[in-house]
């Protein structure tokens, strides 16, 4: 009688491949499955196995599945170690956010992880604290040895500063400053973004738009969203009160309860807020919620990043939402592609928004 098993070779000696099933060593000792044994179970080339672990475009639908059915029956998972290796690369790309505290940066982090390993690749990550000493550190590549590239969201650091970069570890940037360099830049748009929240908070009627997240060492990107609100004021006809500009030390909770509560007591009191990320929002809702103004009857809100956050307090917050799987997305393809190619051209990405309308600004309804 015909075994139902095939003898295969692996690197602990003799195994069997069940025609389906499990790859079974004869010595009692687990087999690595290979390419080879997933082209005996198969019935076909090792070259068409290859093609389909790769992706390859140019493989029948009725093929791919043949082949997939022994990939999962067989457990095969391919060495992406080694195969980096043979290219000389390591499989690693390093992403290096400024604060991992902010739910913005989590979500984005989270993002890129989930592309990078649609690509084969893991991400090693990277907390610069938005210091310009750190930032500088990383963007030489100070872990070249054991990565490919590197993603970076720098807060602090100079377009002199990338000047004078020596690494050759391929970098794409990430974020709201501007850099005439030639590197990779993916980005959203802060002062259309801005003019949108403001033109909502407009089209309710709101005049009084008070913007807070003014950073006092001058962030750029809190500057071009700053500017889009000025732009879109002085676009509708409505008059600039700089009055109604609440400036922060940082973007946190605590940092819009400051701003808020500095821009009440001041006797500046505002029928609509736009704040410089949700978390300013946030805590500035919580001050007005103590001192009883009601969200959006009295002061509407709107944040931007449109964090998780945002969407389930006791009043869901209307946010300009940045497209992070698109800005991951379009972040990995760009690095992955400056490995592969040295030539590659870079380019300034703009990646889309929209603004979530939410009860912050609508109400309940």
């Amino acid at each position: 009688m015909q075994s139902p098993f095939r003898e295969v070779t692996g690197r602990s000696g003799a195994a069997r491949v069940p025609g389906p099933g499990r790859v079974e060593s004869t010595g009692g000792n687990a087999v690595r499955v290979s390419l080879k044994d997933v082209a005996l179970h198969a019935g076909v080339s090792i070259k068409t196995v290859s093609n389909v672990v790769n992706n390859y475009q140019h493989i029948t639908p009725a093929m791919r599945a043949r082949v997939q059915r022994s990939i999962d029956e067989l457990g095969y998972q391919p060495n992406l170690a080694a195969r980096h290796l043979r290219k000389g690369r390591t499989g690693i790309i390093a992403l290096a956010l400024p604060e991992l505290g902010n739910p913005y940066f989590a979500e984005l982090a989270a993002a890129v992880v989930d592309a990078a390993a649609d690509r084969g690749y893991t991400v090693l990550l990277d907390h610069t604290g938005g210091r310009r000493e750190q930032e500088i550190l990383v963007s030489q590549g100070f872990r070249s040895r054991v990565i490919d590239g590197l993603i970076l969201s720098p807060i602090e650091l100079d377009p002199e500063d990338l000047r004078r970069r020596t690494e050759t570890v391929p970098l794409v940037l990430l974020g709201e400053r501007e850099y005439d360099l030639p590197h990779d830049h993916i980005a959203i748009d802060n002062i259309a973004a801005a003019r949108a929240a403001v033109a909502h908070l407009l089209g309710l009627g709101r005049r009084r738009i008070a913007f807070l997240g003014a950073r006092r060492d001058s962030s750029q990107p809190a500057l071009l969203r700053l500017r889009g609100w000025r732009e879109e004021l002085t676009a509708s006809g409505v008059p600039v009160d700089e009055g109604l500009v609440a400036a922060t030390d940082g973007w946190g909770r605590a940092d819009g309860a400051r701003a808020m509560a500095h821009l009440l007591d001041s006797g500046q009191r505002p029928d609509a807020v736009f704040a410089y990320n949700d978390l300013i929002a946030i805590g500035a809702m919580r001050v007005l919620f103590e001192r009883g103004l009601r969200v959006p009857e009295d002061i509407a809100v709107v944040g931007f990043d449109d964090v998780v956050e945002g969407r389930y307090g006791a009043v869901t917050l209307t946010s300009v939402s940045p497209d992070k799987a698109a800005i991951a997305q379009r972040a990995v393809d760009a690095v992955l592609a400056r490995v592969q190619d040295g030539e590659h051209v870079p380019e300034q990405v703009k990646a889309g928004f929209t603004l979530v309308e939410r009860e912050s600004t609508l109400g309940r309804r």
